[in-house]
């Protein structure tokens, strides 16, 4: 009795050693995999800056060894003056306050609007007759185009501007959302069919998780949109704004202005993208794919 009870006490102390050093390989292996990943991604945030960082250098040294004027073209020591100098008065904050202000308000609705159409117009093949022919010739007038006609039902004020970004945000994110669900593999909807799954539960367990990456993308368009229409917004006779920087500029012949107005567009666009990717990860992290998350 006692010969039994030692045998299954060394079995299980052997089962637990093993055990122990099975997790312990595991840790041991994860470790150097998450050490490599920090490294690969911090090499990666320094190689995305390598290239601007390099142009701006040889073009800065090419004006200070006279090769090139810089008139036209400010070299970069010039436009960060003026971008510290802007950020010292205020006027940096004030004006990139008040686009960012504009994207966001007009990005929320013209989003809003495009996933419930998109999804209406991507489910029904009725609403997508009606709808989808009306939109698409919409989708192919210029922006600029719509600018004397927000005036004139909305005066030059904020609502104006708010709906023409929202314009811009809603094709690409409408066009999205559509797409998505008319692509979703037929074997897929097949197999919620025969577990008998509700038109809700199929909505939520099938449809959703197999719509929301190309969401993703769409909802990332839509805003680089926005920041785009948001210049053409800000021309609409705006008194604040990094589009007003750029008119302004443009007017009083200040190329370094510009520029600086440009760069500040360009850092505030990745700034705004990396959050709403950030904020979307969750969403699509079940995905199992060989390439990478852009």
């Amino acid at each position: 009795m006692s010969s039994s009870a030692e045998n299954r006490n060394h079995f299980s102390a052997r089962h637990a050693g093993n055990a122990w050093s099975s997790h312990e390989g595991a840790a041991a292996l994860a470790a150097p995999a998450l050490t490599e990943k920090r490294r690969v991604f911090d090499w990666r945030i320094l190689l995305g800056l390598f290239l601007p960082i390099v142009v701006a250098l040889l073009w800065e040294a090419a004006v200070r060894l006279g090769l090139a004027q810089g008139r036209l073209v400010p070299p970069p020591s010039r436009i960060l003056a003026t971008l510290w100098g802007l950020a010292r008065t205020g006027e940096l904050w004030t004006h990139t306050w008040m686009t960012l202000w504009r994207v966001l308000v007009g990005f929320v609705i013209g989003a809003a609007a495009g996933i419930v159409l998109g999804a209406l117009s991507g489910s029904s093949k009725t609403i997508r007759q009606l709808l989808d022919p009306t939109l698409q010739a919409l989708r192919a007038i210029p922006s600029i185009a719509w600018v004397p006609l927000f005036i004139l039902w909305l005066g030059i004020f904020e609502a104006s501007k708010v709906a023409l970004i929202a314009v811009g945000v809603f094709f690409p994110v409408y066009l999205g959302i559509a797409g998505a669900i008319l692509s979703v593999d037929r074997k897929l909807v097949e197999v919620g069919h025969v577990f008998r799954l509700s038109r809700v539960q199929l909505a939520r367990r099938i449809l959703l998780p197999a719509v929301l990456p190309e969401a993703v993308i769409a909802l990332r368009s839509g805003l680089g949109l926005g920041f785009m229409f948001v210049v053409a917004a800000e021309f609409m006779g705006a008194s604040e704004g990094l589009g007003y920087l750029l008119v302004d500029g443009q007017q009083m012949g200040k190329p370094d202005q510009i520029l600086a107005a440009i760069i500040a567009f360009a850092l505030l666009g990745k700034i705004a993208d990396s959050l709403l990717v950030a904020a979307t990860r969750p969403l699509v992290r079940w995905q199992d794919t060989v390439r990478e998350r852009l």
